[in-house]
């Protein structure tokens, strides 16, 4: 138990280590855009398109960290005041359809990254393939499942979240 949590929780540091360079590339191609525009009069073509789907990407990618470090947003104020073995129990009541949408939402995106890939679809103003984008989506909605998927298998076991 302890070694998939290790590689849930070091996989998620990375996901999100990831998704901040690819933040950190947005944000330069925004004020490159910008810059251009200001400057030459002149913007870069499928900037819109391009910061969209690599938006998408920091979003899908830093889900499990932020659920790892418990920094999703939850209204438990009601819950915080059940006794404790109560409190796993509604928990394990509400994570297990939680895992189970988390995987199906990764099934899911890999399966319409492969029809998109299948199709040869790409963007209509820079002709970019996508399909890698919603992968790395798929991917991070994945390792979001695993983390939830800890997260109830310590519940169960009596382990400690964190």
């Amino acid at each position: 138990m302890s070694v998939l949590e290790a590689v849930v929780a070091k996989l998620s540091r990375y996901l999100d280590l990831f998704a901040g360079i690819i933040l950190a590339v947005t944000a330069f191609l925004v004020v490159a855009n910008i810059l251009g525009r200001a400057l030459f009069g002149r913007s870069i073509l499928g900037t819109y398109e391009m910061v969209g789907f690599l938006t998408a990407a920091v979003i899908g990618l830093a889900l499990s960290r932020c659920a790892l470090e418990d920094g999703h947003i939850s209204v438990g104020f009601i819950v915080e005041k059940l006794p404790q073995g109560l409190q796993r129990y509604i928990d394990l009541l509400i994570g297990i359809p939680v895992l189970a949408f988390l995987f199906f939402v990764a099934f899911n995106l890999f399966d319409y990254g492969t029809i998109i890939a299948a199709s040869g679809e790409v963007s209509p103003t820079t002709q970019i393939i996508f399909y890698p984008f919603i992968y790395l989506v798929a991917f991070g909605f994945l390792v979001l499942a695993l983390t939830v998927l800890v997260r109830l298998l310590k519940l169960f076991f009596g382990g400690e979240w964190k």
